[in-house]
């Protein structure tokens, strides 16, 4: 049972991971297009952002609404980054560690 328990968490890890790049790759996307490095005008570059807006947009909601911009800057995505990886080092190998000892 320890190794599907493993495999799960490894697994959970691995999108927490994912989510949090999605989260660092929109940040400076967004800061491009503030500062008109890059064109949104552009197909691909469009369809990135939609693709990463549409991914990470459900998680930062909640926390925009709570959190005002500083200075017109959105710092949710900073704390939603703290706390992922607060999740990643702390809760997930607790809680991976309370379950393989009754199964381990």
């Amino acid at each position: 049972m320890a190794p599907i328990i493993h495999l799960v968490f490894f697994i959970i890890n691995a999108l927490v991971d994912l989510l949090w790049w999605a989260i660092v790759i929109s940040a400076i996307l967004s800061w491009l297009f503030a500062f008109e490095v890059i064109n949104r005008r552009n197909q691909f570059v469009y369809n990135v952002a939609t693709v990463l807006d549409r991914i990470t947009d459900p998680v930062l909601r909640p926390f925009r609404r709570f959190i005002p911009a500083i200075g017109g800057v959105d710092i949710s995505p900073i704390i939603v980054l703290l706390l992922l990886r607060g999740v990643q080092l702390f809760i997930l190998p607790a809680l991976e560690a309370a379950l393989i000892g009754p199964f381990g």
